[in-house]
């Protein structure tokens, strides 16, 4: 976590009223710079003018708490889990007591018309008081606390609707019961008819219900990202003189020597010292065959080893693993907020206000003008003001628009971490789906990057003199071609020369001194540029090679050009298929790479890809990425080495290859397989996801635009319907769970079998 950045837990919240609230307070707070509140996670990531100090620390908590809501410091997301699955149940408790003593309110109020009379009172009615206080008194005191510390603090939420509704409905109806023991009261109250028992039972029981089935449906909404959470085990099998030792895995540091037995979990990243073993990786990459992994090879964090023992030497510390970096992504990504829910914010602040005015002008209007609007109904004015009032007050619970974005990141993203991409914010998924051109790196991204030296040409050197220059160049570079020329040199034995003074021309090549010599590795241009003169017919020569797809590397030594290295790379096998699948969405794909024409349209006739840019050097590639910019959004998929500018200049930046960390820091989203097909995959995902927020925006605006009305009895002079207040609190309930519902679809999404197979 960065020094001036506090997280916290936060409860009480219930709605997106509440999630501004709880930001409003603590941008209050002096030192606070940014809030970001997410109300599924219940988690408020706060963002400090200064290095994060404990009075800091104390003054976001007090805030919060004087606003009426808890917080506390965040705690390990697995033990949050834990007390969130208690919470449930303790909720589920509640709601089943709501209901026991809500039913016999039902049948009192609507079905059963004369039990008689007790004393001066109506019998029926005494019994459904007596039945309904229980219920809002115990089973609803969590609302009438919560809406007491949100008008304390001057803002009103769900709750205060929920308590201001259910509170009118009871005192309404207990007047109306005690009447003919209160003789002062307004002869209206005495005359009335109705009471409202069963709608106020109802309510605060549907809208337990309602809350009950929300809060199990955000756990299932976070189970991806808490099973990547569950594969760091707890503890290792250090290897020591005398066997092993079980040691808890935040005590071991880099370079230790690790026993991984078959059915045990890999616990750090690291790399295979001995033995050979299949692993399963599916919950870190979505690969669902096991890979064998031999001496030399690296293994992951989370990753099963099925058959075999391995002994592994770990290169990271625990919360340095691919691992925790994945988790880390995700959980920065479902704290996003999109700008379509920074407007739902806005109006959720004023939301609650206005529906306080308009249930009171509604009331007002049946009050005064009742017999007009509603000759024939069987209900006094004052009775069908009451009915609207807190029928009114129960629908326009803003619960659905706090959850509809907010749930839908979360399990999109979630999802997306099981299948190995990782979605760094809300922006990338909103501008992956409207992605409408996208450039494509060559090297490490159509092709394997894993080139190797396939030939090597002798023009006035040996091939130790030319190999050995070569690698002593290339020492510095971190390009695939570089690794190839390693591998190469290694296998004839001879020791690299020391080369001085390496300089790195980008796009060209290295060039360093070597015993007052200059020497230089590259393409044809840098070694136009150092050589007087090059061999007659070279160009020609290695324009051909190019057309075969062959990456030819020029070496020089002062005047001499000694040779040069052919190296060859293969073609994903699922990128044909990527690409193909790119076209059937309608989606402009242009290859941008720094090599040869030649070698570019090669590779471009094998994947289908018609528009290339070739010779471009790494500097040069953003520039070319804002030209395309303005014919549409632009997302840019490289390897996150050369490519870094290009990645953040492009509206989506994505990554091939987890490992680099250029390409978490560059890119928006990252791919743990390197593999094509998962790039169109992250687009397909976000196009899943937004269209998720989308519907749940659009469910959550359209209910309230219906259901408002019809509790107003807006529509009541052409339709006949007055919604009751049981009816309403049912409906307010349905629209959150339908929101969240809505949301966990998204856990079945998964990339197109046929594409990961290159079938399509």
């Amino acid at each position: 976590m960065e020094k001036n950045q506090l997280n916290l837990s936060v409860s009480g919240m219930t709605c997106a009223a509440c999630v501004a609230s709880v930001e409003r307070v603590l941008s209050d707070v002096e030192v606070v710079e940014a809030v970001s509140v997410n109300l599924p996670l219940e988690k408020a990531v706060i963002s400090l003018r200064e290095s994060l100090a404990e009075t800091h620390r104390a003054a976001c908590i007090a805030a919060v708490e004087r606003a009426g809501f808890g917080a506390s410091e965040l705690l390990p997301a697995l033990t949050t889990r834990q007390v969130n699955e208690d919470r449930v149940a303790q909720q589920r408790r509640r709601v089943a007591l709501a209901f026991v003593l809500a039913i016999p309110v039902f049948v009192l109020s609507m079905l059963l018309d004369d039990l008689g009379s007790a004393g001066p009172l109506d019998a029926r009615l005494t019994l459904a008081m007596l039945a309904a206080w229980p219920v809002y008194v115990i089973s609803g005191a969590e609302f009438h606390r919560q809406a007491w510390a949100s008008l304390r603090r001057g803002t009103a939420n769900m709750d205060v609707l929920v308590h201001l509704g259910t509170t009118v409905a009871m005192v309404w109806s207990t007047l109306v019961t005690l009447a003919p023991v209160l003789p002062s009261l307004p002869a209206f109250v005495g005359q009335a008819q109705h009471v409202f028992f069963d709608g106020a039972a109802f309510i605060i029981a549907f809208v337990l219900l309602g809350n009950y089935l929300e809060a199990k449906a955000k756990l299932k909404a976070t189970d991806a990202v808490h099973s990547l959470m569950r594969l760091q085990p707890k503890e290792a099998w250090v290897v020591v003189e005398e066997g092993t030792v079980a040691t808890p895995i935040d005590e071991i540091p880099r370079g230790t020597l690790l026993k991984v037995r078959a059915g045990e979990t890999v616990p750090l990243d690291g790399v295979v010292e001995d033995s050979t073993a299949m692993l399963d990786e599916s919950m870190m990459s979505g690969e669902s065959f096991p890979v064998r992994k031999r001496e030399s090879d690296t293994v992951s964090a989370g990753t099963t080893v099925l058959d075999s023992t391995l002994l592994v030497r770990t290169t990271a510390l625990v919360g340095d693993t691919m691992l925790a970096k994945v988790i880390e992504l995700v959980d920065e990504a479902q704290m996003g907020k999109a700008p379509v829910q920074r407007l739902v914010d806005r109006i959720s602040a004023v939301f609650v206000p206005v529906v306080l005015v308009a249930a009171l002008v509604a009331a007002s209007v049946w009050w005064f003008m009742a017999e007009t609007l509603a000759p024939d109904s069987t209900m006094a004015s004052s009775e069908m003001a009451v009915m609207v009032l807190v029928s009114t007050l129960v629908i326009a619970c803003p619960c659905a628009l706090g959850l509809a974005t907010p749930t839908a990141l979360v399990v999109g993203t979630g999802r997306g971490a099981s299948f190995g991409l990782l979605i760094k914010g809300i922006e990338a998924l909103e501008q992956a789906h409207a992605t409408s051109t996208v450039v494509l790196d060559k090297t490490g991204t159509i092709t394997a990057g894993s080139p190797r030296v396939s030939h090597i040409e002798l023009l006035d050197s040996d091939v130790q003199e030319l190999l050995c220059l070569a690698s002593a160049l290339e020492v510095e570079s971190t390009h695939p071609l570089a690794s190839a020329v390693h591998t190469a040199w290694e296998n004839i034995g001879y020791a690299r020369p020391a080369v001085e003074d390496v300089r790195t021309f980008p796009g060209l090549g290295l060039v360093g001194k070597l015993d007052g010599d200059t020497v230089a590795v590259g393409n044809i241009e840098l070694m136009e540029e150092r050589l007087n003169t090059l061999p007659e017919g070279l160009e020609e020569k290695v324009a051909l090679r190019a057309r075969r797809g062959t990456t030819v590397v020029l070496v020089a030594k002062g005047p001499r050009l000694l040779g040069w290295l052919e190296f060859s790379d293969r073609i994903r096998e699922t990128s044909e298929a990527a690409v193909r699948r790119l076209k059937q969405t309608g989606i402009r794909i242009v290859m941008l790479t720094g090599d040869r024409e030649e070698v570019a349209q090669t590779v471009a006739d094998a994947v289908g890809i018609t528009e290339i840019v070739a010779g471009v050097k790494p500097d040069e590639k953003a520039e070319r990425i804002r030209a395309l910019q303005e014919d549409g959004v632009v997302a840019m998929i490289g390897d996150g080495i050369n490519d870094a500018a290009a990645l953040t200049v492009a509206d989506v930046g994505i990554a091939m290859g987890a490992g680099s960390e250029i390409a978490l820091e560059s890119a928006d989203i990252v791919l743990v397989r390197n593999d094509l097909a998962d790039a169109v995959a992250a687009l397909d995902l976000g196009r899943a996801t937004m269209t998720r927020i989308r519907t749940n925006l659009a469910w959550a605006f359209v209910y309230n635009l219906i259901g408002l009305p019809l509790a107003m009895g807006l529509l009541f002079p052409w339709t006949g319907w007055l919604l009751p207040p049981a009816f309403a609190a049912a409906a307010m309930s349905l629209s959150s769970v339908s929101v969240v519902s809505n949301s966990l679809v998204l856990r079945w999404w998964q990339p197109a079998a046929v594409l990961r197979s290159g079938d399509i």
